[in-house]
């Protein structure tokens, strides 16, 4: 009769890993926290606090003092009250046709981002933001959906508005024209509606400077350990480490190709390390031959193509290594920000392609070693 290896005592299959460094996490708020203060410091949590797990990621969080949350969609803000009962939670759609019975049982604050969610959210009268956009041009109120709801003063009075919010298109290039005159369209629009608490900022706005956070900021990135800026040294600390497990090493004595495609070949002598993780769990195909890992401190090539579940490294020069090890793609010797900027991305999208196969294990939970 076959064992099942999965639930011998002590042991776990071999599998794909992302640690998150909680601990990391909490020094990455206080540091935005005191960089802004008097300004509040809230947390953007969505799309499962950017791959990193909202449960862990969001009662972290809290424990550390955050009050204030961000999510994207209402699905979302349910799922977070969940986990935090006490917490204000911000939905970025806003009143989407649909959502108005889960915003209220939830009691979700939908940020409001055009004259329709207005008048939807109007009759309930629940706390509400209102975005403003000046620049960005996505979601949010126009110059002219401002001059008409100021002609309806009865749809500004039924609103329990908190804040006015708009979205810096630009902040991670501090130098780009377009931050001073979204900044200035939004003081425009704002002097015309009544006076309330603004929210501005993102990671790079709360660190560029006061006039871009406003009272409440929202930083997403720059608490997971990305850099928030385009051209300039990272001020956080990374948080989380990729690894996957050597499948099979191969000992190359003749020249071969490696992979589908049979893009890259390799000389004699070499040695191959074949890894369990590919595109399937979110390691990008456009690294392939181009990616770098870390193998105890050493970087080495990635060689051939990226497959779905499977990659191929030279450890040529890697002295001693056996089946089962595991190597890291993200952390260690490789940031973050090296892979997404290799693989002709960014660091959000790195981390919230992170897929479902790749177990999640957390450091820093309080009481009990995490994983999910």
């Amino acid at each position: 009769m076959p064992v099942d290896e999965s639930s011998m005592p002590g042991e776990s299959p071999a599998a794909a890993v992302l640690v998150v460094d909680l601990d990391a996490l909490a020094r990455n708020y206080a540091l935005l926290s005191t960089t802004v203060a008097p300004a509040e410091c809230g947390a953007v949590v969505k799309a499962n606090a950017y791959g990193l797990g909202l449960g862990p990621v969001a009662t972290r969080l809290y424990d550390e003092g955050c009050r204030r949350f961000f999510v994207a969609t209402a699905a979302e803000g349910c799922e977070l009250r969940a986990v935090l009962p006490d917490a204000r939670i911000y939905v970025f759609e806003g009143a989407v046709a649909g959502t108005q019975s889960c915003l209220t049982a939830a009691a979700l604050t939908p940020v409001l981002n055009s004259l329709e969610q207005v008048e939807r959210w109007a009759p309930v009268g629940g706390p509400c933001a209102l975005h403003l956009d000046t620049g960005m041009t996505r979601l949010g109120l126009s110059a002219a959906d401002v001059a008409v709801l100021l002609e309806r003063r009865e749809l500004l009075g039924a609103l329990g508005l908190e804040y006015l919010m708009t979205h810096l298109a630009c902040a991670d290039e501090p130098e780009h024209r377009l931050n001073a005159a979204q900044l200035a369209t939004f003081d425009a629009l704002r002097n015309r509606l009544p006076e309330l608490a603004t929210s501005i900022g993102n990671s790079a706005g709360a660190f560029v400077s006061a006039a871009y956070r406003g009272d409440l900021v929202r930083p997403g990135i720059a608490l997971y350990g990305g850099n928030p800026f385009v051209a300039r040294p990272s001020p956080v600390e990374p948080v989380v480490t990729l690894r996957g497990p050597i499948l099979q090493l191969r000992e190359i004595t003749e020249a071969a190709t490696v992979g589908y495609g049979a893009s890259y070949a390799v000389a004699a002598p070499s040695k191959v390390a074949v890894v369990g993780l590919g595109y399937a769990d979110g390691y990008p195909r456009s690294l392939s031959n181009c990616g770098v890992a870390s193998v105890g401190g050493t970087r080495v090539p990635v060689i051939g193509r990226v497959s779905m579940d499977l990659l191929c490294l030279d450890v040529s020069a890697v002295p001693a290594l056996h089946e089962g090890e595991a190597v890291e793609l993200i952390g260690g010797a490789v940031s973050l920000d090296e892979v997404a900027a290799t693989a002709g991305t960014i660091s959000y999208e790195i981390l919230t392609s992170i897929g479902p196969r790749v177990r999640r294990e957390y450091r820093g939970l309080r009481g009990k070693a995490g994983q999910q």
